[in-house]
This record gives structure tokens, C-alpha cells and sequence, in this order.
């Protein structure tokens, strides 16, 4: 086993921490309700259109809630109205049409006329607002803090996180105004994260008050994944866009049938929020447009740009998040308030001075998605005024940069954080950018050949608003790594048809980025990073059988020979969440009981060298349980009282001979006694009754006598599907009937993270990162230069300084002093500036070479050899032989051209 750091293992042991559910049991336990009820199906049915029908007016109506809270918290920083203290700077000037949030009507009041002291009061509100939030978070909602989506997935999957989607986070993160507070004390984190995990708490509380759900795993879960996907339609006004997020990011397996109600849940969730129209203006979010023009085909390389920055934004905040992550875990996990405060504080007195990182984002973005029309503004205050275009350019460059830095710094603190606006702003005011600098060149060079298409008499030729839409989706697939969702969460934004095909040319360039980069999704990366046991949706080829993964060292118990006691010191002593039943009839000791539970383990072990029968499987806690309940109804259990995990054998017919194989178990007549798949509470009493001329404690009924086995020779990649498709919490590793091993998902999760199997490709870290490549980068740079710099080795080899002498002497003969000066820069000249002179005198060269070479007048010096590489580096004279084919002064081809005597 190859040697793994310190950081993996303490990774590796915190998988641990967490509790598996076994679908194929609750599978069992739902198909035994689907028969007792009958021709009560149908009731049963119409209560879970009824809870999807609940969880989606309570989520509309939580998200108007949030967002008229958050827009009245975010202008309070600002100053106030007059009419009324609870309105907004948009309801306090509504009869003020076109303004941008610099302007301000006479109801509404700046808390000072001094610009320091305006500046002063937003930074110590937007201290308070974040105090406030990270307080309540910490003393009442610890799992309130962060986006909440990375721990969802993993809830889909299977895994038990308690109060995670619990009242109290429901009540902390939404209902007393945290995730409003975050938004409005500027940090650069979104609401629109926070609002899914605030969803799927509405989906849980709301499916506990119905027994039929509290009761199943797997409905619970349905309903969870369609409460995600009403999350993301009222956080986007995107009802199909959400029940795609929830089947390309959130689950695993998604059914049809979950499907619908996931898209009903969305519904209902869409018309309540917009039944409620928390903006007064129609939309759903405040940064919905609408555009009517088209776009033209030269701009695809404009899309192109947009496409590579996404990717580039992706693989930079992932990376350098994680590393930010690490540094907030190792120093900063006992100061989150201070931490929360300080980040507030620095937003809010850097993002004060510019306009774009003053306001909120999502208003920012609904300024900068807007098209501009052929005058100056359009109702969009100057953020199309030409006079000032490069002043704007600037000034959205700079929002970019200081906004992706607050990205990587703020996302992941002890707050209800969301990462998907933040990167939208990011990419809407880096597209705003190129658009405005595209139609600034449009405007200068209007003739030229790439606005071809262009029509002259209409000004709208570029559209800077819709490369700012366009940039906003890249950034939000480069970070979240998804691409099918967000085109139709922004065709579902714009309504615009026409921008559908920019939107997948853009997508599918951020994603080939994103994959030549090697970035995984942040809610992936964040999974990983937090330790939580999780099997990604893409099959890799390992090349391993299950035999390389599975545990040997196993605690099994055997069908009898254990006492009481020592089936409580087992539990107790152990960490594993049950046990194999093995068969020990091959040791002689049927009726006999060890004095303890080592000596049976020990016992066990002599029997099973060579053969373990698998019996079946029981679970910790299915032991707990039954001994717990045989006190309870016996009044009293004997610590010495022998346990029967082994079903009694039917009698022997008289005339039937004695069978040294594996026997017969369990008489048909008995089958019935079996508790597997029957609710707690439906168990008889009588069962946990000792019958007279019992030898114990039969624990029997609650062994699974059918667990999950698979052959040691299987590849790791079935048994990987086995687990994602079926779900069981173990699987058992059997040759022959013989148990030789088990395998559970954090063994997998152990083994990929020690061994890196053959399937593992360098991923974007390994291969040294952003670091790695700036540095390849500048080591390529820096070559070239050198290069440039160095004088050609050919040069080096064909003029050395006598041999320069030579060449100069010959051609001194009938050369003008300029063809001398320039055979001495080619000699020490780069390689550039060689070609350079080379071609600007190689025909009058080659010439006077010819010539000199034939002259009786001339005393030739230079070697034959030097003579033909001179030649050939000039382009111009055969290198075939010393002797060729040329032609006299007269211009008549002679036989040969005799080789310089030297």
C-alpha cells in the first residue's frame, strides 16, 4: 500500500464520523408497506402531491420573503425614506422611472451629505449586519454556515448528517433574516446557494409531519430533491432550470417519477413568488431582461473570449478557495465572528468607491444585463453613455478583479454563503467589458471587414448587455461545472430563443477549459475537502478487483457460542456498524459455549482457516434493539443466557442419513418468525419472548439471511455501480460460500485516495496547478528570449572569425560596402534578424558568390565544404556534390563548376 500523507489519512478518518443508509433494506421495508396498503395506493398517492404541493408555496413564499428583506437591508446602508422606514430606495422612488442607484428622489434621504461620513455609517453597517448573522449562526445553527449543497448531495446519497436539514437551520438561515443579513453586509457571496439548502429543510420539516414519510428514507429523499429544485426556480425564476440542476448536480438516481415532482414542486414554488411580486415590477428576480435583437457571426470569437475567462475563473477560485479553506480551518475555525466581521469591513471600504461593487449584485447585474438603445442612456443612467465608455471599461475591469479576489477570500466562512451570483457578477461585468470595448472598435472602424454584417444606418450593432449575460453563464458553469442547466436557466432568464446558440458555443469552451485544466465542480472539490464519504457520478477503469479493496480483518460472529455479555462487549468494543454470521459446525463445538467471546472469536478462527460459512449479516444496531426489548419484556436477561444467531434445524427423518455438508436450515413452517422488512413497531411481542426448551436468546430473525455477496474475482467498477445504483451499506466478499472479506463505500473512498488506481490521470494540482503553469509558462518564455539573444549555431559553425575575413575579402571584390555590413551583422546577429538580412540579399548575393567562385582573378581561401553550407543556408545552391551544373558570365550552361582550390 503505497504511503499516503498525514492530510489524506486525518481525510480518510473523518469518513467515519458519518452514517450509511442500507436503500436495498429500506427498499424491503417500502414494498411490505406498498402490500399492506392495498386499495389504499391511491390515498397514499395523492398525500405526496399534497407535500410536494405544501414544500412549494412555503419555499415561494420564504424566497419573497428573503428578497424584500434582503433589497430593504442592502439600501439601509445607504440612507432612508422618508414615507415610510420600511420601504426601499425602488418603492420609496417608484414614480421615478430610469434611474440608477447614483440618483435619488426627494422622499428618499442619504444618512449624510459628507461623503466620509456616508462611507463611515455603510462600513459599520455592514460590520453589524455580518456580526449579527455569524453570531446566530454559531450560538443556535452551526450547519446554518456555508452554501449547504456540497452536504446535500451527500444526504441524496445516502448519508445521515442529523440536524442538518433540521428546523433550527431552517429557522436560522432563513426566517431570522441570516442569509438577508449576509447579502447585505456585502459580502461577495449569493443568496441563491443558501436558498436551495433553505428549501430542502422545508422539504424535510414539512414531510416529517406525515408519518408515511417520516418513516421511509427514500420518500424523505424525494421529497428533498424536489424541494432542491424549487431552491434554484425561485432563486432564478426558473422552474425547468431547476428540475435540471436537480438531476445533472444534486442526485444520483433520478426517476421519472421523482422528476414530476420535482417539476411540480418548481411550479408551484415559481407561481407563489410570483403571485407575491416581491420587486412590484413583474420579474421573479430582480436581474431578469429582456432582449429583441440578434446577434451577428463575428461575434462568436468575442463568445470565444467569454468562454476561456469562465474556464480561467473556474479553475483560479477552485483552486486558490480550497487552499483559503485549509488556512480557515487550521487558524481561523475558533474566530469565525472576528473572521465574518473583518471580511465585511474590508468589502464594504474597498467596494465602496466603485459602483459596481457598491450596490447589490444582483442589482448590479440587472444594470449591467440591459441593452442599451440608440441615445445615450435608455433608462439605464450613464452605463451606456459613449462619452465615458473607457472610463466604464475600467472601472468594470477593476470589479472584476477586486470581486474575484473577495470570491476566493469570503466563500466558505462560517456564514449562509452561496457562490453562484458572486460569479455571475464577476463574468456579467468582465463581459460588459469586452462588449463595450467591441462596440467602442465598432464605432471607431466602422468599415472594416469583420462588421461586414453590420448594418450602417443602425447604431445597435453590438449589444455590450448581452456579452455581460453571456459572461455571467460562463463564470457560473466555470465554477459549478455544469452546462445543460445553465442554458436553460438563462434562456428562462431573457426568454430570448435567438441567444440559445451563443449560450451552448460559450458553455462548450468553458468546459473544454475546464476539462484541459483538470477543475472538478466547487461543490465536488468541497465534498472531498470536508471529507464526506461520496462516490462521484462518472465510472472510472481502475483496472483492481474488489480482493485489492475489501477489508480481511473482519468481526464476525459464529450462528452460537456466544453468551450475552459478550454480544454487549462486541458492541461496545467495537466501531463497525454490524457483523457477518459465520458457521462454526465444522469445529465440533454445536453445543458447547465459550467461557468468553475471545475464546469464541478464537474458536472461530481454528474452524475457519480454511472455510468460513456465510450465514447472513446483522446489523449494531438490530442487536441493541433486540436485547434492549428482551430486557424490557422479560424483565430481566441473564448475562450468561446463550445467543442463537443461527436458525434451529429441523428434525431428522428416521431413515435420513447423517450429512457432513452445510445443513438444512430453517423449516418452512418458520419463515413467517422472520422480522426482515417489518416495521419496529409491527414486530409481535411474542418475539422477544424465550419459548420454553429454547437453549436463548434467539437473535436469528433479525440476521439478514440474503445480504449482498459478490465474488473476490469482481472488478472494483461493478461493485463501485453496486453501490451508487443499489445502495446497500456493505457488500460481502464471498469465494465459494466462504467469507473472505467485506467492502463499504468508505473502504473504496480509502483505497482511491492511498493507492491513486490505474484509471487516476494527474489532476490539475498534481500537475502543479496555476503555480506549475505560470511557471512552465515563464520557462517558455524565457528559452525563447535566449534563444533570440544567442547567436545560431549554423552561424556559429559557418563564420568563425578567420573564415569571416575570407567571405569579406571575396566579396570585397565586387560588393558594395552595404553587402559587407551586412555579412558582418548576419554573423553575430539572432535568428530573426539572420533571416531578416538574409532575405533582403540573397539573390544579389548568391550572384557575386557564383562569380567569385569561377574568377581566375581571385585567390580562393574559403573550404568546399563551408562553401556548400553557405550555400544552403542562403536557399539557393544544390547540396548535392562538390560539382554541379552552372552556367558561365555568357549565361551558357557549362559541364561543371570545379570547387575553389584551397
Amino acid at each position: 500500500m503505497a504511503n499516503a500523507t498525514e492530510d489524506e489519512l486525518e481525510e480518510i478518518k473523518r469518513y467515519e464520523d458519518f452514517t450509511t443508509i442500507d436503500w436495498i433494506q429500506d427498499s424491503i421495508l417500502e414494498r411490505n408497506r406498498r402490500i399492506r396498503a392495498g386499495k389504499h395506493h391511491w390515498t397514499e398517492v395523492g398525500q405526496t402531491w399534497l407535500v410536494v404541493s405544501i414544500v412549494g408555496v412555503c419555499i415561494g413564499l420564504n424566497a419573497a420573503l428573503i428578497s424584500i428583506v434582503t433589497e430593504w437591508l442592502s439600501d439601509i446602508k445607504m440612507g432612508y425614506c422618508a414615507d415610510g422606514w420600511w420601504l426601499n430606495e425602488q418603492f420609496c422612488c417608484w414614480e421615478i422611472e430610469g434611474e440608477d442607484e447614483t440618483d435619488a428622489c426627494d422622499s428618499w434621504h442619504p444618512w449624510s451629505e459628507v461623503g466620509p461620513a456616508r462611507w463611515l455609517i455603510y462600513v459599520m453597517c455592514a460590520a453589524s449586519f455580518a456580526f449579527v448573522a455569524a453570531h446566530l449562526v454559531r450560538s443556535l445553527a452551526k450547519y446554518a454556515a456555508g452554501s449547504g449543497i456540497s452536504e446535500i448531495k451527500c444526504i441524496l446519497a445516502g448519508f445521515t448528517m442529523k440536524r442538518f436539514l433540521g428546523f433550527s437551520t431552517l429557522f436560522i438561515k432563513s426566517l431570522t433574516l441570516a442569509s438577508p443579513l449576509v447579502i447585505a453586509s456585502g459580502l461577495s457571496v449569493g443568496k441563491e446557494g443558501p436558498s436551495v439548502h433553505v428549501a430542502c429543510c422545508i422539504g424535510f420539516t414539512v414531510a416529517g409531519w406525515f408519518p408515511k414519510f417520516a418513516s421511509s428514507q427514500a420518500k424523505i429523499r424525494q421529497v428533498v430533491t424536489a424541494a432542491s429544485a424549487a431552491g434554484v426556480a425561485v432563486a432564478f425564476g426558473s422552474p425547468i432550470g431547476g428540475v435540471l440542476f436537480s438531476i445533472e448536480e444534486m442526485s444520483h438516481n433520478f426517476s421519472i417519477k421523482t422528476m414530476w415532482r420535482s417539476f411540480f414542486c418548481a411550479l408551484v414554488a415559481t407561481f407563489t413568488l410570483s403571485a407575491m411580486n416581491p420587486f412590484r415590477t413583474g420579474k421573479l428576480v430582480l436581474f431578469q431582461v429582456t432582449y429583441d435583437r440578434d446577434w451577428h457571426f463575428f461575434e462568436i470569437i468575442f463568445f470565444v473570449i467569454l468562454g476561456i475567462f469562465g474556464g480561467l475563473y473556474g479553475a483560479f477560485v477552485v483552486k486558490f478557495n480550497l487552499q483559503v479553506a485549509a488556512f480557515r480551518r487550521k487558524y481561523l475555525q475558533s474566530h469565525a465572528v472576528a473572521e465574518a466581521v473583518i471580511l465585511a469591513v474590508v468589502t464594504a471600504m474597498i467596494g465602496y468607491f466603485n459602483r459596481f461593487l457598491r450596490i447589490d449584485m444582483t442589482e448590479s447585474m440587472a444594470i449591467l444585463f440591459r441593452e442599451c438603445d440608440a441615445s445615450t442612456g435608455g433608462g439605464t443612467g450613464d452605463i451606456c453613455q459613449t462619452s465615458i465608455q473607457w472610463r466604464l471599461a475600467n472601472s468594470l475591469l477593476l470589479a472584476t478583479i477586486i470581486r474575484t479576489s473577495l470570491v476566493v477570500i469570503s466563500y466558505g466562512c462560517r456564514v449562509p454563503a452561496g457562490i453562484f451570483v458572486p460569479s455571475m457578477a464577476v463574468g456579467a461585468s468582465f463581459g460588459r467589458m469586452v462588449g463595450i470595448m467591441v462596440r467602442a472598435t465598432y464605432r471607431a472602424y466602422p468599415q472594416s471587414g469583420i462588421f461586414a454584417y453590420c448594418d450602417p444606418n443602425s447604431p445597435a450593432c453590438i449589444t455590450p448587455g448581452t456579452y455581460a449575460f453571456l459572461g455571467a453563464a460562463a463564470a457560473l458553469s466555470g465554477v459549478m461545472r455544469i452546462t445543460v442547466t445553465v442554458v436553460v436557466i438563462m434562456f428562462e432568464l431573457t426568454g430570448a430563443l435567438t441567444y440559445i446558440l451563443p449560450t451552448m458555443i460559450v458553455l462548450l469552451v468553458t468546459k473544454a477549459v475546464g476539462d484541459l485544466l483538470g477543475t472538478n465542480g466547487i461543490a465536488d472539490e468541497m465534498i472531498r475537502f470536508n471529507g464526506f464519504p461520496f462516490l462521484e457520478k462518472e465510472d472510472h477503469a481502475y483496472g483492481v478487483d474488489v480482493s485489492s479493496v475489501m477489508r480481511t480483518e473482519l468481526y464476525t460472529v459464529p450462528e452460537k457460542g456466544l453468551r450475552v455479555q459478550d454480544v454487549e462487549s462486541l458492541i461496545s468494543s467495537t466501531d463497525v456498524k454490524g457483523f457477518p454470521v459465520v458457521s462454526v459446525a465444522a469445529s465440533g463445538s454445536d453445543s458447547s459455549l465459550s467461557s468468553s467471546w475471545s475464546e469464541a472469536m478464537a474458536s472461530t478462527e481454528e474452524a475457519g482457516h480454511s472455510k468460513l460459512t456465510l450465514l447472513g449479516y446483522i446489523g449494531k444496531t438490530e442487536l441493541k434493539f433486540v436485547l434492549d426489548k428482551f430486557r424490557i419484556t422479560g424483565g430481566h436477561l441473564d448475562p450468561e443466557t446463550p445467543c442463537l444467531f443461527g436458525p434451529p434445524l429441523p428434525p431428522p427423518p428416521p431413515s435420513a442419513p447423517v450429512s457432513a455438508s452445510r445443513p438444512t436450515r430453517l423449516a418452512s413452517n418458520r419463515v413467517d418468525e422472520l422480522v426482515q422488512g417489518i416495521e419496529e413497531e409491527e414486530i409481535p411481542e411474542t418475539m422477544f419472548e424465550r419459548p420454553a426448551g429454547s437453549e436463548g436468546v434467539e437473535l436469528w430473525p433479525w440476521v439478514n439471511q440474503t445480504p449482498m455477496t459478490v465474488s473476490p474475482q469482481l472488478p472494483l467498477e461493478i461493485v463501485m455501480q453496486l453501490f451508487k445504483r443499489m445502495g446497500p451499506r456493505v457488500i460481502l466478499v464471498e469465494d465459494h460460500g466462504s467469507l473472505v472479506g467485506l467492502v463499504t463505500v468508505k473502504d473504496v473512498l480509502r483505497f482511491i485516495a492511498m493507492e491513486k488506481p490505474g484509471y487516476h490521470h494527474p489532476s490539475w494540482d498534481e500537475r502543479g496547478g496555476l503555480d506549475g503553469l505560470l511557471e512552465e509558462l515563464w520557462s517558455v518564455v524565457k528559452g525563447v528570449v535566449n534563444r533570440l539573444d544567442a547567436p545560431s549555431p549554423l552561424m556559429k559553425e559557418l563564420f568563425t572569425p578567420p573564415q569571416i575575413n575570407y567571405v569579406i575579402e571575396i566579396f570585397n571584390v565586387r560588393s558594395s560596402t552595404h553587402t559587407v555590413e551586412w555579412i558582418r551583422k548576419m554573423a553575430f546577429s539572432s535568428d530573426i534578424e539572420r533571416a531578416r538580412y538574409s532575405q533582403q540579399i540573397a539573390e544579389h548575393t548568391v550572384r557575386q558568390f557564383s562569380a567569385a567562385r569561377v574568377s581566375p582573378d581571385s585567390t580562393a581561401r574559403l573550404p568546399a565544404s563551408q562553401t556548400h553550407k553557405l550555400a544552403r543556408l542562403l536557399g539557393k545552391l544544390p547540396s548535392s556534390s562538390s560539382t554541379s551544373p552552372c552556367r558561365n558570365s555568357r549565361g551558357v550552361s557549362e559541364p561543371t563548376c570545379r570547387t575553389v582550390k584551397t
